[in-house]
């Protein structure tokens, strides 16, 4: 399924597709929506437009290196204890 949504010719899927995400992430107040649904919706539209792919791939690598710092503290901590 992600392989086939990744390829160019998927362009037609990916960008409504992308734009429904985002708005369900906005909406995420109601019930069945969720705030999952924007970065993934992001994510999607950044692989088709340009002015997305720099926020996006900075959000990526801010969002890595604090998962990193937070599972090293929690790893320091299990070891001093």
């Amino acid at each position: 399924m992600l392989s086939s949504l990744r390829r160019p010719e998927a362009r037609w899927i990916r960008v409504p597709l992308g734009f429904l995400l985002v708005l369900g992430g906005i909406f995420s107040f109601l019930p069945v929506l969720g705030i999952w649904m924007l970065p993934l919706g992001l994510l999607l539209l950044a692989i088709d437009l340009a002015f997305l792919q720099g926020p996006v791939n900075l959000a990526i690598v801010r969002g890595l290196r604090k998962w990193t710092i937070w599972r090293r503290a929690r790893r320091d901590r299990k070891l001093h204890r």
